[in-house]
């Protein structure tokens, strides 16, 4: 009886002695960062002594002004003689120019009933009749609000540029799925391009085909053909085994695989790539306004630079309703797909189509002998004046003055000397080569040793380009922007999981906040804030905050219902349900929101350079508004630096995943 007592005892000794192992095994994130810091031990001093502390050492860094100084003089010579710029570049600004005129005389041609119809009309068929009267409404309002030909002119240039974005990302979604090589040649490429915020796209665009039309067409074609790209490959690597495997045992060459299987089982990503590509394309416009693409963008950016709050919304105001009807077209579009058809049996099909068609060619035959082109001046209302009369009561009342608080003008202050001012200070007081090891323990933390590699990669390149300080500004504004981004967001989302009304209540404040141009967020917080890094924060946290809230909502509700009723079976409150069931089940979730929540704060600080934010934002201005490619590309470069750093260390990545992937 002794003996057999005795004999679990081995195992356990044997156990014992095996602890630090296999707490390490069971803990891969402390064997990590015990490795690191036990390289770090050897390699620090070493680092330490031969280059020093501080801001990243000079002999570092590369100057590129001189190399990129003689790129831009050249093009700027030779843009008018050259035969790249003549016979190459020159024949696709001359389609450009054709493309989005030829549209903008059609839109024209069809009158403003005809185009209300035919919008209409595509909605009615696509997702029926209740988005055919919003879309109806929508082209309206546009009208009423006396932004009909703006609307129209950001139309035209929005469909020639969803139409070239559409084909090159099927052109390289098709290359991607169907070839291993070329999907992990393209795939850091889109990854690159999906970090780097809009703006800089805009620089190295200008300098090639100038201000105008061409340039802002072409900036909103590289900005979003990349999620087209990347839903085609991943349909077309996703289409089902065993289908492929019948289609090919039936004797199928690839060509009819591709056209009779793989692409009709991707049809479902197709058209979210399409719904991505367009509203992508939609805020691409509106950005590249800055380079003369007119319509709504240029009503936006003329009215940041006077401020005028009244004169952005009534611009703003289309642009939403554009981004909504496009969106919920494409989104009904794509769940129709594989459903049973619905409606009276004479309108389906071809027959409904021919229907929409005729309707809108009596309608524009109308219009057209009623002199009906253009929205008649006498049916518009001026939103302009009343609301800049409620800013400017708001501005008396709320920018000083305050009891308590003292007022918007006071919080901005408090917030700039109480959060960023301490935090750009320990950003640069770091030495540089602690925060490559910070970067590298978040980074390995959560994924893998590539992760970390090239997120510590990333900021070594921000260094030699010589802009450490300047980035770790921007970088101590967006940590400060998402941190407050996540406390409000993950707050407001608990309240929506656990209230279906207060998420019903929420869905069209999101929706608008979420369409909404980045400019149009500037004006109202540079009215109550001034100028400076506190408004750009501000306006961070608004746009980054829809996408929190609903990425968060979604995860913390598809929590599995048997484990919140096991929980609640065993007498947990409602915080001890969240805190110890919801939030660790719905932790991809919640790091997906944070991974947005930085990509999103990212683009709106780089876009605060335009009101005093500083830093990399203020670079990319400068060298957009002087044609210095210098200045602007390397400001350009360490965005995407820093970009892709901070995707890497909010985005978990297991090896298992980066197999699959």
């Amino acid at each position: 009886m002794a003996t057999a007592q005795a004999t679990p005892a081995r195992p356990a000794r044997a156990g014992a002695r095996r602890g630090p192992l296999a707490a390490l095994r069971d803990r891969p994130a402390a064997a990590k960062l015990l490795l690191l810091a036990l390289v770090a031990a050897v390699v620090v001093p070493l680092v330490h002594g031969r280059w020093g502390g501080g801001v990243w050492p000079d002999a570092l860094t590369a100057d590129l002004s001189a190399p990129l100084g003689e790129v831009t003089d050249w093009i700027v010579s030779n843009r008018d003689s050259h035969p790249l710029f003549l016979y190459f570049f020159g024949h696709i600004s001359n389609a450009v120019v054709l493309s989005v005129r030829g549209v903008y005389l059609l839109l024209l041609a069809l009158g403003w009933a005809g185009v209300t119809v035919f919008a209409a009309a595509v909605a009615w068929r696509a997702a029926g009749i209740r988005l055919a009267l919003t879309a109806g409404v929508s082209f309206l309002l546009c009208g009423l609000l006396g932004m009909w030909v703006p609307t129209m002119q950001t139309l035209a240039l929005m469909v020639v540029a969803v139409l070239a974005s559409v084909v090159l990302g099927l052109l390289l979604g098709l290359a991607a799925g169907l070839f291993d090589r070329v999907f992990r040649v393209l795939r850091p490429v889109l990854d690159t391009m999906q970090v780097l915020p809009a703006f800089a796209y805009l620089l190295p665009v200008v300098l090639v085909f100038g201000i105008g039309v061409p340039g802002a067409v072409l900036a909103t074609v590289v900005y979003a053909a990349p999620p087209m790209a990347r839903l085609t490959a991943l349909g077309l690597r996703g289409a089902d085994g065993g289908v492929m495997e019948a289609v090919t045992s039936l004797g199928a060459t690839g060509r009819q695989r591709l056209l009779s299987a793989r692409l009709p089982l991707a049809r479902k990503e197709l058209l979210l790539g399409l719904n991505q590509t367009i509203m992508m394309a939609l805020s691409m416009a509106v950005i590249a306004s800055v380079i003369g693409a007119g319509g709504l963008g240029d009503r936006v950016y003329q009215a940041l630079s006077s401020v005028d709050v009244g004169a952005a919304l009534a611009a703003g105001i289309p642009i939403v309703l554009l981004a909504v009807v496009l969106d919920r077209t494409t989104e009904a579009a794509g769940r129709r797909i594989g459903a049973e058809p619905t409606g009276p049996a004479l309108l389906r099909g071809w027959r409904g189509w021919s229907l929409a068609a005729l309707v809108t060619a009596a309608v524009t035959a109308v219009g057209r002998a009623a002199d009906g082109q253009v929205w008649p001046d006498d049916l518009t209302v001026a939103i302009a004046g009343p609301v800049n009369t409620a800013k400017d009561w708001m501005v008396d009342h709320l920018y000083t003055g305050v009891p308590v608080v003292g007022g918007t003008a006071d919080l901005a202050a408090h917030f700039t000397s109480g959060v960023l001012n301490p935090l750009r200070s320990g950003l640069t007081g770091l030495p540089w080569w602690s925060v490559l090891l910070i970067v590298a323990a978040l980074a390995w933390t959560i994924g893998t040793w590539r992760t970390a590699a090239t997120a510590v990669l990333a900021m070594a390149a921000i260094g030699v380009l010589g802009v450490w300080e300047p980035s770790m500004d921007t970088l101590s504004q967006v940590l400060a922007a998402v941190a407050l981004t996540l406390v409000i967001g993950f707050g407001v989302a608990v309240g929506a999981a656990r209230s279906a009304r207060l998420e019903r209540l929420l869905r069209p404040v999101l929706d608008v906040f979420q369409t909404m141009p980045q400019f149009v967020y500037l004006i109202p917080v540079v009215a109550l804030f001034g100028v400076g890094r506190a408004p750009a924060a501000a306006a961070a946290v608004i746009y980054a905050l829809p996408a929190v809230i609903r990425i968060t909502t979604q995860g913390l509700r598809s929590v599995d219902p048997a484990a919140m009723e096991g929980a609640r079976s065993l007498g947990a409150t409602p915080g001890q349900q969240l805190r110890q069931v919801q939030i660790p089940l719905a932790r991809p979730s919640l790091l997906l929101a944070v991974n947005q929540a930085v990509v999103l704060v990212l683009a709106v600080v780089i876009i605060g350079g335009l009101v005093g934010s500083g830093a990399l934002g203020y670079e990319v201005v400068l060298g957009l508004a002087q044609g210095d490619l210098a200045t602007g590309l390397v400001a350009g470069a360490a965005i995407v630096c820093l970009g892709l750093m901070l995707d890497r260390v909010t985005q978990p990545t297991t090896r298992r995943q980066r197999q699959e992937s």
